[in-house]
């Protein structure tokens, strides 16, 4: 049974930084496990849909970013024999940023929210003026 579970979300001021963790285990319907993986960091505001943030391949390689984080925002993963961890520093925070931050999983290089079947319950991000 795969699980993700997000954590490292709350409440800080214009300017500061959050680390948000997701770890994944299990083995999923196909019998992958999870560090096989593409992770990937997705956001949702309140009356907005949900969007991509942030993504990182199984081998911790390769990264993309959506324009509105880079250069503020950075994933990382660690792989452990089943289990994976996986990181987004966030700097320099802006109002602009707070929503439910979401980790997902999928075996392919994609970047669209419904093309992720794995989630976790996600961790709430809110950053004040």
């Amino acid at each position: 049974q795969v699980q993700l579970v997000e954590s490292g979300g709350g409440l800080v001021q214009a300017g500061g930084s959050l680390n948000l963790s997701c770890a994944g285990s299990g083995r999923t319907f196909n019998r992958y496990y999870m560090t096989s993986y593409v992770m990937g960091w997705f956001r949702q505001a309140p009356g907005k849909e949900r969007e991509f943030v942030a993504r990182i391949d199984s081998g911790g390689r390769m990264t993309s970013y959506a324009d509105s984080v880079k250069g503020r925002f950075t994933i990382s993963r660690d792989n452990a024999e089943n289990t994976v961890t996986v990181h987004l520093q966030m700097n320099r925070l802006k109002p602009d940023d707070t929503a439910v931050y979401y980790c997902a999983a999928n075996p392919l290089w994609r970047d669209r929210p419904d093309e992720f079947a794995l989630w976790g319950q996600g961790t709430q991000v809110t950053v004040s003026s």
